[in-house]
């Protein structure tokens, strides 16, 4: 079973800034069909990354996050919803 962690002042602000809960941006890890990407832009001090996928609600989402390989948990930094572009990545499955 995936772990997950965040900050919870962090959660609210993306739920007012994107409209996405982090409570439900935690399904995309689930999607068999989601792709990651190493996120280099955003690297510098630890490895980030995306995940694009559809999350329980069948919303398609892109979720910011990294790995604490301490104990295995994945830290969700921002979640938002996919853009058009993304959308097509999503379908044509590249």
């Amino acid at each position: 079973m995936l772990r997950f962690e965040w900050d919870e002042v962090k959660n609210k602000y993306n739920r007012y800034k994107h409209g996405v809960w982090f409570e439900e941006a935690q399904s995309v890890f689930d999607d068999p069909l989601s792709r990651v990407f190493l996120d280099p832009e955003h690297s510098a001090e630890e490895d980030r990354f995306l995940i694009l996928g559809m999350n329980s609600d069948s919303r398609l989402l892109v979720v910011v996050h990294c790995y604490r390989e301490s104990d295995a948990t994945i830290r969700i930094i921002s979640a938002r919803k996919a853009t058009k572009k993304e959308v097509k990545f999503y379908e044509e499955g590249i």
